[in-house]
């Protein structure tokens, strides 16, 4: 009788696990899971492999000089983001780090401005359309770029027109430098993977919503208003420590390499 209502428990338990939890913010939970996994294997078939090379063979002051290049370049739309959002001292800082980072780092390669204490800020489009009051929308994994919203999804064509490499007006060179900034990101998401992996059994759903998670903190710039649960008790929903702020990137960014296109 004892084994008997040991595997009964255990078959109650199994039975819980198997039915999903029904998050109000994916009702498209069944296209983003395939999608999901979709973008899972092309990015272990293709973006982790050049990753992996590039860690190799690329010496570590190279790796930082080329981060740091690209970061530059992304403060300008960072702090274009920060001005039409009505933040002004952020957004004349961003471009100070981009006209300090642009000289004395030498076309950025060396990241001064943080070095003299001038915060780098984190700042897209999808963050404009937020304080301008545009709705969430629901979770939505986009092809090749990962976990959005659909307001960031919607967000996406702007952010690319505003990255400055992509107005390279010679394809193969921006092809190029695309695929350079891809690679770069993906290597720099090496070490996170593991956080994701180990974080739970069920993959999706952690990235899902660490993802979420992550993006309310960045609206409101690490200050997000608490919510209220149906028991009365109030939260405040925002990351707890690094592994989930590394999961939360790694899912974002590693499976952008679709865009070495002529076409983020």
């Amino acid at each position: 009788m004892k084994h008997v209502a040991v595997l009964a428990v255990v078959g109650v338990v199994a039975g819980c696990a198997s039915v999903p939890y029904e998050n109000p913010d994916d009702p498209w939970e069944s296209y983003n899971r395939t999608m999901f996994s979709i973008n899972e294997s092309v990015d272990k078939a293709v973006m982790k492999p050049l990753a992996k090379s590039y860690n190799v063979v690329a010496p570590l002051p190279v790796k930082t000089g080329v981060s740091n290049f690209f970061g530059n370049l992304g403060d300008v739309w960072i702090g274009a983001n920060n001005l039409m959002q009505g933040k002004g001292r952020d957004g004349f800082s961003d471009l100070g780090r981009v006209l300090i980072n642009s000289t004395l780092g030498i076309f950025g390669v060396f990241d001064i401005a943080t070095e003299m204490g001038i915060e780098k800020h984190d700042e897209d489009f999808g963050q404009t359309l937020a304080v301008w009051g545009v709705p969430q929308g629901p979770y939505f994994v986009v092809p090749f770029f990962g976990p959005r919203t659909l307001r960031g999804a919607g967000a996406l064509p702007v952010d690319w027109v505003g990255s400055s490499f992509a107005q390279l007006s010679d394809v193969a060179a921006r092809n190029a430098t695309t695929g350079l900034k891809l690679v770069d990101q993906r290597y720099r998401l090496l070490g996170a993977e593991r956080a994701v992996e180990q974080g739970s059994l069920d993959k999706y759903a952690y990235t899902r919503d660490f993802y979420l998670q992550r993006r309310r903190y960045e609206i409101y710039d690490g200050n997000p208003p608490r919510e209220r649960f149906d028991d009365g008790a109030m939260f405040d929903l925002q990351p707890n420590g690094l592994a989930m702020v590394e999961a939360d990137e790694m899912a974002s960014n590693s499976l952008k390499f679709a865009l070495v296109q002529p076409v983020r």
